[in-house]
C-alpha cells in the first residue's frame, strides 16, 4: 500500500471530524482512537495529531470561526462543512503547516463537499483569519 498523500488524509481527517461531531451532537458515547482507526484503516501521525488537535482547541476554533462567520455561526454549518473550517482553522493557527497550503486544501475539500455559498464562506473565513494573524 503506497503512501497516502496529504491531502487524502485530510479527507480522512473531515470524514473522522465529521463523525465526530454527530457522536457530539447526538450526545453518544465514543472514543477517538476507535473513531480514527474506522476510517483511517491505518495509523497516521498527521491524521492522529490533526483530529486531537481540532478536538483540544475546538472552542477556541469555533470562537475564531464565529468571529468571522458574519451573522452566522459554525454551529448552522452542516457537519462535514464544520469538519472542514475546523480543519483549515486549526492548520492555519496551531501548526506550521504553511498557511496558503492549509487554505487552499479546506477550499478544495468545500468544493468537493460543500455548496458553492458556504464555500465562500469558509474561504472569507480563513482569509481574514490569515490577515488578522
Amino acid at each position: 500500500m503506497g503512501q497516502l498523500s496529504r491531502s487524502e488524509l485530510r479527507k480522512q481527517i473531515m470524514t473522522i471530524l465529521y463523525q465526530i461531531n454527530i457522536y457530539d451532537n447526538n450526545k453518544m458515547k465514543y472514543n477517538v482512537d476507535d473513531v480514527i482507526k474506522e476510517v483511517g484503516k491505518a495509523e497516521n501521525e498527521f491524521v492522529k495529531d490533526t483530529v486531537y488537535g481540532v478536538i483540544t482547541y475546538k472552542n477556541d476554533i469555533d470562537e475564531l470561526a464565529n468571529k468571522y462567520l458574519n451573522n452566522w455561526t459554525i454551529s448552522r454549518l452542516g457537519n462535514t462543512d464544520q469538519a472542514i473550517l475546523r480543519m483549515g482553522i486549526y492548520e492555519l493557527i496551531y501548526t506550521d503547516t504553511p498557511d496558503i497550503v492549509a487554505i487552499n486544501e479546506a477550499i478544495e475539500l468545500a468544493k468537493s463537499y460543500s455548496d458553492d455559498d458556504v464555500r465562500k464562506m469558509i474561504n472569507g473565513v480563513l482569509d481574514k483569519i490569515l490577515h488578522n494573524k
